[in-house]
């Protein structure tokens, strides 16, 4: 027989401290693929549509791809975005009479009219299609997994790894398990542990320390017969809602009360560990002091700014590592990015290699992470800021900063901006002129997903917090709809 199965790509971290709500132009910004263009620019990559792809052609499934959409994480989803490309996967549900759906999504997205944006989506996709359809979703292990999610979707597996490079691989563990489901070989049900947290302490990090082990027994637990999926979520703290944190998710049959002990003790072991910090998280000025004595014997120290990452929501623009830097004369030096729109206009009007008095970055919000800093910044290069990933995580995917210039400050080349992006592809770089492995001192926002490029290249890497918006000073956020207690803003 053959299966016919819906397929879609759904991803928005949402940062609700963001003021920057996300419209469709933020979509639009990152990616928004229908059909065949996402199979085209997806499909043969580390994706979840690769995943799906392998395991359709594996089972020589029918699939429509209805569309792939990302933006980049940011604040509130509008109402009006979310109908956009929501009700394109709606309407193919109804009118289809599929065997199956798979939905690749992130896990964390609020919409701004609910706390529950994957929940929400699950929901309107279950109202118009048969019940018995079996419904299979992939999530990132910054999920902050909710009760309607577990009831609506049939089978639930996470990547496994932090920087996130198992994407396809987990993709396709989903459509194999999706299609011994409608071969009703299996009857597969999630179910949910989940610890009063706002996220686990080391924000799910797989490189090293605790998450290992846990990750070995996810593995093993796997191993039994009834048990298809063991997902262990980290949460994303930048999230207030009520149902935020990590979570431990076990897809199988049979004895779900032994499905739901084993979750528990995995749940257990991230609460008693909830003091055991890996990172030691630097001041900017620990970080520019040390930069300034730094001597990597020809292999750069790897500073990365872990609250201003854009990746989690924060907007970019933090000036206050490269006030840091700047003050302590640190030399051979690149940082990147810093987000200001208006900086790069500016310097479209002015020649290359001509100085220009700036105002940098700083402006969303300076009470996170610094205000502007007025500089003399000698115009090295301008682009139109397109690039091609060649790392673990987006080897062969394109994406953009928008316009952009090179710039250097003293003796600092700085990637100007116009789009938030994460640091974590040396093609981020390298694209526009600044070769990581020729400097000392290299810069960058980004929280964990930078290692998986840039750790390998380095002779050290530290960790700064700036105070921008994705600090760990948790006291500095209005939470107002998390559950409490919960650790770390009340003692417990």
């Amino acid at each position: 027989m053959v299966f016919k199965v819906l397929t879609a790509e759904v991803s928005h971290e949402t940062n609700t401290f963001s003021a920057q709500q996300t419209d469709e132009d933020a979509f639009l910004n990152r990616f928004f693929l229908r059909g065949e263009a996402a199979l085209k620019e997806r499909g043969s990559a580390n994706t979840e549509l690769a995943g799906f792809l392998d395991a359709g052609r594996a089972h020589d499934w029918d699939i429509t791809h209805v569309l792939s959409v990302a933006a980049g994480p940011s604040g509130h989803v509008k109402r009006a975005a979310f109908n956009w490309f929501c009700d394109p996967i709606v309407g193919r549900a109804s009118d289809g009479n599929f065997d199956g759906i798979l939905l690749a999504l992130h896990g964390a997205m609020v919409p701004d009219f609910c706390e529950d944006g994957e929940g929400e989506l699950l929901r309107r996709i279950r109202k118009v299609i048969d019940p018995s359809v079996p419904i299979a979703i992939t999530l990132d292990p910054h999920a902050n997994v909710t009760e309607q999610m577990v009831e609506l979707a049939d089978i639930i597996m996470s990547f496994k790894t932090y920087p996130h490079v198992d994407m396809r691989q987990i993709a396709r563990q989903a459509g194999d398990t999706l299609h011994r489901t409608m071969a009703r070989e299996i009857k597969p049900h999630t179910i949910l542990a989940r610890v009063p947290m706002l996220e686990e302490v080391n924000g799910g990090r797989t490189d090293v320390g605790p998450m290992i082990e846990r990750i070995e027994s996810a593995h093993a637990y796997e191993a039994l017969d009834d048990v298809f999926a063991v997902s262990i979520n980290a949460g994303f703290a930048s999230a207030d809602i009520n149902e935020v944190g990590p979570t431990v998710l076990v897809t199988g049959q049979g004895d779900l009360e032994a499905h739901t002990r084993f979750a528990q003790t995995i749940a257990d072991d991230m609460w008693e560990s909830r003091e055991n910090v890996l990172n030691r998280y630097l001041t900017v000025e620990e970080a520019a002091a040390h930069a300034a004595t730094f001597d990597g014997k020809d292999k750069p120290l790897i500073i990365a700014d872990y609250a201003d990452n854009p990746g989690a929501g924060a907007y970019g623009d933090s000036t206050a590592l490269l006030k840091a830097l700047l003050d302590t004369k640190v030399t051979d030096a690149c940082f990147g990015p810093i987000v200001d729109a208006g900086a790069v206009e500016q310097l479209q009007a002015i020649s290359m290699g001509e100085i220009a008095s700036i105002s940098l970055g700083g402006k969303t919000n300076p009470e996170f992470g610094g205000g502007p800093l007025a500089v003399e910044a000698r115009l090295v290069s301008l682009w139109d800021g397109e690039f091609v990933g060649d790392g673990p995580m987006t080897s062969g995917l394109s994406d953009s900063f928008g316009p952009c210039a090179v710039i250097r400050v003293d003796a600092v080349d700085i990637l100007v901006t116009t789009l938030a992006r994460q640091m974590l592809d040396l093609q981020q770089f390298r694209t526009f002129g600044i070769d990581p492995l020729q400097m000392r001192v290299v810069a960058i926002k980004s929280m964990q997903h930078f290692r998986a490029a840039f750790e390998p290249i380095a002779g050290e890497v530290i960790v700064c917090d700036s105070g921008a918006l994705c600090t760990l000073h948790y006291n500095r956020l209005p939470y107002r709809n998390v559950r409490r207690p919960i650790f770390p803003l009340d003692d417990m």
